[in-house]
């Protein structure tokens, strides 16, 4: 069996998808595979309301110079890890809760593999942060499943998105991310030793972090 290391993310961060460009360098410099046990964290979480709604008014209190500074260590990064592809530095607009519902029930569900989600995580990413697709939108994410080719059922995700419960289960698993001490994303975790790093950290960090 594969080793697997754990990542809280949110695709609505710019930080994780350039995390997930450095956790790319580090899997393929290694010997071994390395797998990604994901795990869905509620960036914007303060600003939801109870029927899981975005705040926009609370999300705009940070300030133009919190953004500002946002936009320049995402550039930092972009040099870093030559990710040309992104083409936008945030997306404050964009709320990732159906991205991340449709993700994990494809994570948990017997009729995909790990490849099938694998596919889907990384066509959201790419979405979002190098085609500015809305993925929040229910045909932006059955069109990104219908994209990838590995089966998967796209009137399953239509129910998904439709269904309470699910989406209850979801928040569930966002308050077990903040229940465990995760304050920010992306976070990786060893799960051999518990030891974790936050941010788009270089390879050699992860490297050192899953060596320990």
């Amino acid at each position: 069996m594969a080793e697997s290391i754990l990542v809280y993310s949110d695709y609505v961060c710019p930080f994780c998808y350039l995390g997930r460009r450095a956790l790319s360098i580090y899997q393929t410099e290694r010997e071994d595979s390395l797998q990604i046990e994901w795990h869905p964290f509620d960036l914007r979480a303060q600003q939801r309301h109870a029927d899981g709604s975005i705040d926009h008014d609370a999300a705009n209190q940070k300030g133009e110079q919190y953004y500002q500074q946002a936009r320049e260590n995402v550039r930092q990064l972009q040099d870093q890890y030559d990710a040309t592809e992104m083409c936008q530095e945030l997306a404050t607009d964009v709320d990732s809760r159906p991205a991340q519902l449709v993700s994990v029930n494809i994570q948990q569900a017997d009729a995909y593999s790990y490849d099938s989600w694998l596919a889907f995580d990384t066509a959201v990413l790419a979405a979002l942060w190098e085609d500015d697709r809305d993925i929040e939108e229910t045909a932006v994410l059955t069109d990104i499943a219908s994209e990838i080719d590995v089966g998967i059922d796209t009137d399953w995700i239509e129910t998904i998105l439709s269904d309470k419960g699910r989406y209850d289960a979801l928040d569930e698993q966002f308050r077990a991310a903040q229940n465990a001490g995760i304050t920010g994303v992306p976070t990786f975790v060893n799960k051999t030793d518990g030891n974790a790093v936050r941010g788009a950290v270089p390879p050699a960090q992860l490297r050192r972090l899953m060596d320990n």
